[in-house]
């Protein structure tokens, strides 16, 4: 069977074309006026001809008369181009209250007498073009949304997703409760809850009636009041301005930010049940009114900054916990000391509790620890190690080990803390300790930035301590380094928060250097000084400075002595107590510390070995100290009924606020403390022919006399009545207080 002539086929598919295809067929001439078309095509579908015959398009399809389309569809009747899929935005001929996209191809045909003519080829894209839009907004959402821990950083993450492209103007109210990091329950919201404008942003740049930042409520009722309740967005796809919500000046002003809104969306904030906030999107220069389409993305946007703003919560009560465990933590006041005047200063950083650390604690002799560390990490777990290390070294601080010895055991301490697994836990420490007497300091350092110290005149002191490695890693290298530091000098001990200006510690050093150079200012001013110097913002690792002006004790506060290595010298020692606390005017401390002295001195000539020395401090406390060359550190132990001695150090014990022993290059130091408690107060300062200053006390005839009476003495001498060591029962030895043999 013959099949049907071309020219009836071609004729049968353009007769079909132009009368059944759902798309725009326009053949225009020269003057790119319309000679044929499809009527069928939805956008022109119920236009009489005449209305699109002899017109060109822009005349009867609004905002398709651009001069840029004209031209190149003159381009195509020179057969200088093609034009395949050319979006145009413009309005649909039967509904131009409606803007749509449209796909445009344009063809050049040339007809059989030579006649040229045009074929436009009109798709209506709008649908699609609507679908990718939205898509797009919601991947610009998803990769610009929830990248900060910061609600407002994330609500105008939202603004600059949204403006222009969805809504002409944006509002972004968060309750202040979730600001703060608490938050509401899974309770409807009270309409009258405070929210604070985090975020507004709107096409004519204007501001809103809420500044942002500012905190305000909805009236009630309105769209937000009711998303607050109940938690379901709301769409006013058309505003006419009579609406009974309206009717309060108050309720328009906040509902509507800029004038001309003609439709609105608002979505609630919510998580698994909570509402956190409400966001409001408004069309005042868009003329399309938002459709169920604009509802259900407003939805997602919404979904995907309350995830986002509930991280942030979450990690601001995080933060909130941490910070107030670390601030538990850290000492509340520094005790008030005769050694130094410290002030403290401790500056949390922006992303949260750190490790940072300081500690001013007392120790024997009247001598003073200053420390500061930095937990590698921030948080719950930095803030938590920070405490467990903190007490760790106060622990050993009490001990009273020296700078180097403390920080190897320290450092034991910190690698035996769980960690996670790959993660050890690290941390940097100094740790100086001043004497008043020698007005020495000596200190070790872990990794940390070394301290600043200046004389009372602002001169530089070299403090080079050798920095060994970070607590934790088990290398426990430590070595220390003094300085002289003169009556009025200045100490500065910080951690890398304050550091972390350009330069690092060095540069910090130095600007600390020359802050400290003006002596006539409090430590509160020059620590408030130290911050405006090295600090331009707050910094991300929170810092720690810690200030001490050094005050040594002079020879009115200190008695020395040195005694031979024989027991009868025993009296003599307690006679020089006895006199050295006459002249200090502590008398009713008499019978005791002649007790303590008896014994310490009992103690260090049986099991110690010479040099022999009784040291006297009056601070805040009496201190008795006697220190011999032996290594061998006494312990005390409870005699039982039968034995004759070994009640020393109880007796010590039972005196004294406290005891122990410290050890030094050579030899050791039992030291005893007393309260001073109610006792007269005379400023400290002595009179009377024997203060002028520490005594040495040799022997006469190899044997100091005691002339008191024996009534005159304490009924309790020390553990053998001060004999010669020959003396001594058999059956004490080890087992007394001390080797038999030091």
């Amino acid at each position: 069977m013959p099949g049907p002539d071309s020219s009836e086929l071609d004729a049968a598919v353009l007769d079909v074309l132009f009368t059944q295809a759902p798309w725009g067929l326009y053949v225009f001439d020269e003057d790119l006026r319309v000679v044929r078309y499809n009527p069928a095509a939805r956008d022109v579908r119920g236009l009489r001809p005449e209305a699109v015959l002899g017109r060109r398009l822009g005349e009867f399809a609004e905002g398709f008369d651009d001069p840029d389309l004209a031209a190149l569809a003159r381009k195509v009747l020179a057969g200088a181009t093609e034009v395949r899929d050319h979006l145009v935005r413009g309005r649909s001929p039967n509904d131009p209250g409606h803007e749509m996209t449209v796909s445009l191809s344009l063809f050049r045909i040339r007809l059989a007498d030579g006649t040229v003519r045009g074929v436009a080829v009109v798709q209506n894209v709008t649908a699609t073009r609507r679908a990718t839009g939205r898509l797009d907004i919601l991947h610009d959402a998803h990769r610009s949304i929830g990248t900060s821990l910061d609600v407002r950083a994330t609500a105008e993450a939202l603004a600059d997703v949204v403006v222009s492209r969805f809504a002409d103007t944006v509002t972004v109210d968060v309750l202040d409760d979730a600001l703060r990091g608490t938050g509401p329950g899974r309770a409807p919201v009270r309409v009258d809850a405070p929210l604070r404008r985090v975020a507004f942003r709107s096409v004519a740049g204007a501001a809103g009636p809420v500044e942002p930042g500012g905190l305000s409520s909805f009236t009630f009722p309105t769209p937000f009041t009711q998303s607050l309740l109940d938690a379901r967005p709301r769409l006013v796809a058309h505003l006419s301005g009579d609406e009974p919500w309206l009717s309060d000046d108050a309720a328009d002003a906040h509902t509507l930010p800029v004038s001309g809104v003609h439709s609105l969306v608002v979505t609630p904030l919510t998580v698994r049940g909570t509402v956190l906030g409400v966001v409001g999107h408004y069309r005042h220069r868009n003329p399309e009114p938002y459709d169920d389409e604009d509802l259900a993305l407003a939805v997602q946007l919404a979904q995907r900054t309350a995830l986002s703003i509930d991280n942030c919560r979450s990690y601001a009560r995080e933060r909130t916990i941490a910070t107030t465990l670390q601030r538990h933590l850290l000492p509340r006041t520094p005790p008030d000391l005769t050694a130094v005047e410290t002030m403290p200063l401790h500056l949390p950083g922006t992303v949260g509790a750190g490790g940072d650390w300081y500690d001013v604690i007392p120790l024997s002799g009247a001598r003073v620890a200053l420390t500061v560390g930095d937990v590698t990490g921030s948080g719950i777990e930095a803030a938590a190690a920070m405490g467990q290390l903190r007490t760790a070294l106060m622990a050993l601080a009490v001990r009273d080990l020296a700078p180097e010895e403390l920080l190897a055991s320290l450092d034991e301490v910190a690698a035996a803390l769980p960690h996670e697994p790959g993660e050890p836990l690290t941390a940097s420490c100094l740790y100086a300790v001043f004497d008043p007497v020698t007005r020495t300091c000596t200190a070790a350092d872990a990794g940390h930035p070394l301290p600043v110290a200046v004389t009372p005149d602002g001169e530089p002191v070299p403090f080079d301590v050798p920095v060994g490695p970070l607590l934790g890693t088990g290398s426990a290298d430590y070595e220390s380094a003094s300085a002289v530091l003169p009556d009025g000098a200045l100490l500065a001990l910080f951690t890398d928060g304050l550091a972390a200006a350009p330069g690092g510690p060095a540069a910090a050093a130095q600007t600390l250097r020359r802050v400290l150079r003006h002596p006539g200012r409090t430590l509160q001013q020059l620590s408030d000084d130290a911050v405006y110097a090295l600090m331009r913002e707050q910094g991300e690792d929170d810092a720690v400075l810690l200030l001490a002006r050094t005050h040594g004790l002079d020879e009115h506060h200190v008695a020395e002595w040195t005694l031979p290595d024989d027991p009868a010298v025993v009296p003599a020692a307690r006679r020089l107590a006895e006199r050295q606390l006459a002249a200090w005017g502590l008398d009713d401390l008499a019978f005791t510390t002649e007790l303590v002295v008896s014994e310490l001195v009992t103690n260090a000539i049986r099991y110690g070995t010479p040099p022999i020395k009784l040291r006297m401090i009056r601070d805040r406390v009496l201190s008795c100290e006697v220190s011999d060359g032996s290594s061998t550190a006494p312990h005390l132990r409870h005699a039982q009924e039968h034995d004759e001695g070994g009640r020393g150090l109880c007796i010590i014990a039972q005196l004294a606020k406290r005891w122990g022993t410290r050890f030094g290059r050579r030899g050791k130091t039992i030291w005893s403390e007393q309260e001073l408690t109610g006792l007269e107060d005379d400023g400290l300062e002595l009179t009377g022919p024997d203060n002028d200053g520490p005594e040495r006390v040799e022997p006469v005839n190899g044997e100091p006399n005691d002339d008191r009476p024996d009534n005159d003495r304490p009924t309790n001498d020390g553990p053998d009545n001060d004999g010669p060591k020959n003396d001594r029962p058999k059956n004490e030895g080890s087992e007394n207080e001390g080797p038999a043999a030091g």
